[in-house]
């Protein structure tokens, strides 16, 4: 996968070629002239004042690219406009490159980067939601495919717990936490951990 960011200042984050060495840096002007037909994803950022409209109108979104809106001032209605606009996810501009490797992979396989605050409360809404429907118990088969702590990291998950809360519940690291998730995601079929909460809690995707 390649990466771009675009921005209207030319000097990279250093975070952002920790991240990505071989990424490219173009300004908002120069959107229109990469080439097509390559895997990329387009980290946009989005400055202090500026619209996430302003940023975003100027992709052609509909031709299967993937974008990432780089926040400065990251909340709940600059993801919404994000994901309204067709980007994948949204981050914080100073995310560490860790993080920004993890949303890579989370949007390069298909799934949404909303960040952990706002995933919380739409996992928790979900469950809230779906505890409410009483008339039938929750499907379990999920759990046949996984092994025990795979199963227990994922009923975790599924309740709104962070990576590091879930190593600090069951003891292990969050290095091991990240493995069983890649697991449960290739087991099951999914792509996030929204996905993984609503299957968790009976609704078939």
């Amino acid at each position: 996968m390649n990466h771009c960011f675009i921005d209207r200042d030319l000097s990279p984050l250093p975070t952002w070629l920790a991240a990505f060495p071989d990424a490219k840096v173009v300004h908002h002007e120069g959107v229109a002239a990469l080439p097509a037909g390559k895997p990329v994803i387009l980290w946009c950022r989005c400055r202090a004042g500026e619209s996430v409209a302003s940023v975003l109108r100027a992709l052609n979104l509909e031709s299967c690219q993937l974008a990432v809106l780089l926040a400065d001032e990251p909340d709940e209605a600059i993801v919404a406009d994000a994901l309204a606009y067709g980007a994948s996810g949204c981050c914080n501009t100073h995310a560490a490159p860790e993080v920004l490797r993890q949303v890579a992979l989370v949007v390069g396989n298909g799934g949404l980067w909303v960040g952990q605050s706002v995933l919380r409360r739409l996992v928790g809404g979900a469950t809230r939601v779906l505890a409410s429907r009483a008339e039938r118990p929750p499907r379990v088969d999920w759990s046949t495919v996984l092994s025990e702590r795979e199963v227990q990291v994922a009923r975790l998950v599924a309740g709104g717990a962070s990576n590091r809360e879930v190593a600090d519940q069951l003891s292990i690291t969050e290095r091991t936490v990240k493995a069983h998730m890649s697991a449960i995601f290739e087991k099951l079929g999914l792509r996030d951990r929204l996905q993984l909460s609503l299957r968790i809690n009976g609704v078939r995707l």
